[in-house]
């Protein structure tokens, strides 16, 4: 009798635990560390539905992490990477130049697949009306949008491709500023209030598809080449048996229907483990726009 008991309970264990999907990651983890949320940083991205959208990812994460998951969302990468570095959040979706500068602190998880590939491209924009403009050594003396001053895409690119044609991106333009997301640099170029910008490649090909209203207002005039894509990170001192969960899920939504289904709202293949020699040419780049 207390055999057949004692079976049914371990059916039931076994069925709950299958149904919520969660076995894996119940069983390597401390006693405690269920109790504890896992914190991860994001900066503003460009969906219509993002509540929606991080709603439904934070549900999946939490099914397959067996923990609850916060999202943290910032305004700017510099806000993100202080609350790495400070141990107030676990993991971060960052960009490579923050990821570069910060190389000792921080441990990288995994790198997304765009288009197959774990790279991405900075596109440097005008307007649409503006015909003649072919290059970015032709925008001197205008205003320019760059998106953050930790963005590889939306700041360092253009200061370094300026520094490499022997300009000081400080004094080239009459007046720039940042927009802080890079949707708003597409925006204010679109509308002419910049006379050109910086953006992220992969948010450019995204609204062309999402909101093809906002792009047909601009022009690319300058691509660079492919670089390291935004990476999710982790802080220095999170335990390996986290990270090593934590990567685990990234890799494997490529795998999972529901997973598959978020991918595909973020035009994503899925994720790599990669390499740090992966962001080597933005590290370049940045040494030599702080040491022209």
């Amino acid at each position: 009798m207390d055999r057949d008991v004692a079976l049914l309970e371990a059916c039931g264990r076994r069925a709950f635990l299958r149904d919520v999907g969660a076995l894996a990651a119940l069983t390597a983890l401390p006693a405690h560390a269920a109790d504890f949320p896992v914190r991860i940083g994001l900066t503003p991205v460009f969906l219509d539905d993002q509540m929606s959208f991080l709603s439904q990812w934070r549900r999946w994460l939490e099914v397959k992490l067996g923990r609850t998951v916060v999202f943290v969302q910032r305004g700017s990468y510099r806000e993100v990477i202080d609350l790495l570095r400070s141990g107030k959040l676990d993991f971060a979706w960052v960009c490579g130049y923050p990821y570069v500068r910060h190389r000792q602190e921080l441990k990288l998880v995994a790198v997304p697949l765009w288009r197959g590939e774990p790279c991405y491209q900075s596109y440097l924009i005008v307007p649409a009306d503006d015909a003649r403009t072919t290059t970015l050594a032709e925008l001197r003396g205008k205003v320019f949008a760059y998106s953050d001053p930790d963005s590889n895409s939306g700041y360092l690119y253009p200061r370094y491709l300026l520094t490499t044609q022997g300009e000081n991106p400080d004094n080239f333009f009459s007046r720039s500023f940042f927009t802080w997301a890079h949707r708003k640099v597409v925006e204010a170029v679109g509308i002419a209030l910049a006379d050109g910008g910086a953006v992220d490649g992969y948010v450019w090909e995204t609204l062309v598809e999402l909101h093809p209203d906002l792009t047909r207002s601009t022009r690319v005039i300058e691509r660079s080449p492919p670089l390291g894509y935004p990476p999710f990170v982790a802080r220095s001192d999170i335990p390996a048996v986290e990270l090593a969960r934590f990567r685990g899920v990234l890799l494997d939504m490529a795998v999972d229907p529901e997973g598959m289904d978020l991918l595909h709202r973020l035009r994503l293949d899925g994720f790599i483990p990669g390499k740090p020699e992966l962001f080597d040419e933005i590290a370049r780049m940045a040494a030599r726009v702080k040491n022209p």
